[in-house]
């Protein structure tokens, strides 16, 4: 039995779900026979995947309650099989991952540690200036909100954690922390042992 999958999701009228029986794409074969959910909340809408064996079960909230609960359960048709267990887990943390993104966003933020480098939003372009001899260009996705507040710093927000995760590791990605002069970019608190140079 899956102790993730097991648990219901919780969420509140601002949030609505909808389970559609129709195919998630028309033209990808990979998802012919799988049905479309479609989770909308006050930051945007989110679509993703539910595999034909994944039973989902909205139910209402109690009369008279203050701040009324709707309850999204989970299951599947074969507990004994493994890919259904796995998925059956899998599909509750993503669909939970769609209702927090909608209602909270996710967030990262990136630390450029080092003389000279900074970055800054020109013309809706993110401009890195990491030291090189040319500034790196990187267009920002559509879905995310990028925003510099100072040139050390760069916030990316979003309602795909995903999309907001492979982001800030694109940026990381063209200056590494490293370990001896711990310069580089940083996402949120990350920190790397310092190591001593070789002694002569």
């Amino acid at each position: 039995m899956s102790h993730i999958g097991s648990l219901p999701i919780k969420y509140t009228s601002e949030v609505k779900i909808e389970h559609l029986k129709i195919p998630f794409s028309t033209t990808d074969s990979r998802f012919f026979e799988k049905t479309t959910l479609k989770v909308i909340g006050p930051l945007g809408e989110r679509t993703m995947a539910i595999e034909p064996y994944v039973k989902l079960d909205f139910v209402k909230p109690k009369v008279g309650v203050k701040i009324p609960e709707y309850e999204l359960h989970f299951s599947v048709e074969d507990k004994e099989l493994k890919k259904q267990r796995q998925m059956w887990g899998t599909t509750r943390a993503l669909v939970n991952n769609c209702v927090i993104g909608v209602t909270e966003g996710f967030n990262a933020t990136l630390r450029f540690v080092g003389v000279g480098y900074r970055a800054a939003i020109e013309q809706g372009i993110l401009v890195l200036r990491l030291g090189y001899a040319n500034p790196v260009n990187i267009e920002i996705p559509k879905g995310l909100t990028v925003t510099v507040p100072v040139p050390v710093r760069v916030l990316i927000s979003g309602t795909d954690l995903q999309q907001v995760k492979l982001f800030a590791a694109k940026i990381r990605a063209w200056k590494k922390p490293e370990p001896y002069k711990q310069k580089g970019i940083f996402i949120n608190d990350e920190t790397i042992r310092k190591k001593e140079g070789k002694k002569k």
